[in-house]
């Protein structure tokens, strides 16, 4: 064997105890007078020899060298952990370990972050894109895009191989639809037996979200109004929370007062009524919550349990010539219905938006207006109105 040079000298020797080659390179002093050694080791020479390089090159950009085991997994669950704070942790975050522990985690979690390469990334893209829809990709993406870019800003990794990867199509994804107006009527007949009867009623009548009207308070409820006030002050409800970590509204423009239509002032009176009952039977178990939408013990519905029993209602529909498949419907549904509803009586975009809280008009139209009479006609009624007669031929 060759002999060992002295430390710090540089150059290779081997080491008998990890039975390796060890490959050093001397860097100068530190400020403190403390010489500065790098190190690679390897099975033979030539890949100790490599490795020290590497580490050269990493130590000339200013970079550490992350440990040698951190892999893909331990990147996405950091980023999980540390870099998203304050996001809600029953939608957003949900949504993100969801993906991450159904999509990223089993395909790429194994493999060394150093050794991830673009090709990798190109692989696992076109592979998920056989089964995810292009949204659910292009989050997943995301979710590993933001993972390896955490970890970059902290040295474990020199640059981030998911940024040269472009998502391809997905599969199409299960578009929203909207009810027409004589199946929502048919969902409010059929939903009078429910224990969800006034949300389904306020939520098809208002428009509002699932994530506001189940954290919604009897506080925000006035079911009489103010008739004698200037000007006249109509029973309402303020949409001014919602289930979000901070409690606050989706947007600025969420936070929004509504008035309430008679069919729906009548189910809140009925569903006070129906809580007093869940109140009394449910004895010392109750939790005085103050919601208005509550389970049997007064704490508030979960996302799950509203879609399993609003599918419930749409399977019982017995109205002539309807037919809903429940499963294929959402609660968020009633939402676009009652923009679509609304749309289709002539009511302007503007309005709608503002009744719904969106942003901007353009969300309204593109994501939630299902026009259910989709021929455009303006043109024709104001043309009609300017060239009342045909000219003689």
């Amino acid at each position: 064997m060759p002999k060992r040079r002295s430390r710090g000298d540089g150059g290779i020797h081997w080491d008998d105890k990890r039975q390796r080659w060890i490959a050093t390179a001397s860097l100068g002093f530190d400020p403190s007078g403390k010489r500065i050694v790098r190190k690679a080791s390897g099975k033979t020479k030539t890949a100790a020899k490599a490795k020290l390089k590497e580490v050269l090159r990493n130590y000339e950009d200013g970079l550490a060298i992350a440990p040698t085991g951190y892999t893909v997994k331990d990147a996405v669950n950091d980023w999980l952990k540390y870099g998203l704070p304050g996001r809600d942790e029953s939608s957003t975050l949900g949504t993100y370990k969801s993906l991450c522990k159904c999509h990223v985690i089993p395909d790429l979690g194994a493999r060394k972050l150093r050794d991830l390469s673009a090709d990798d990334v190109d692989r696992w893209l076109h592979q998920k894109a056989k089964v995810l829809s292009t949204s659910s990709l292009t989050m997943a993406r995301a979710c590993l895009n933001r993972s390896v870019k955490r970890a970059m800003a902290r040295d474990k990794v020199k640059r981030n191989v998911v940024e040269l990867c472009a998502v391809p199509n997905g599969q199409p994804g299960r578009p929203s639809k909207s009810l027409s107006l004589a199946q929502a009527e048919g969902v409010l007949v059929a939903a009078e037996d429910s224990p969800l009867y006034a949300y389904i009623v306020v939520s098809l009548l208002t428009g509002g979200r699932t994530e506001e009207l189940r954290p919604l308070k009897w506080e925000h409820v006035d079911l009489e109004g103010d008739p004698e006030a200037e000007p006249e002050i109509p029973p309402h409800i303020a949409v001014w929370r919602s289930v979000r970590r901070t409690g606050d509204t989706k947007t600025r423009k969420s936070r929004r007062t509504l008035a309430l239509p008679g069919r729906a002032i009548d189910a809140l009176k009925v569903q006070r009524e129906w809580q007093n009952g869940q109140r009394c039977a449910a004895g010392g178990k109750w939790q005085d919550s103050g919601l208005v939408f509550t389970s049997s013990v007064g704490t508030q519905l979960d996302a799950s349990g509203v879609r399993r029993e609003f599918r419930r209602v749409l399977g019982r529909v017995k109205a002539e010539g309807i037919k809903i498949e429940p499963h294929q419907w959402t609660t968020r549904e009633t939402r676009t219905s009652f923009v679509s509803i609304l749309s289709d009586k002539g009511v302007s975009l503007e309005e709608i938006s503002r009744l719904v809280g969106h942003a901007s008009q353009t969300t309204t139209e593109t994501v939630y207006r299902k026009q259910i009479r989709p021929v455009i006609q303006i043109g024709a009624t104001v043309m009609n109105d300017v060239f009342k007669t045909s000219p003689e031929p």
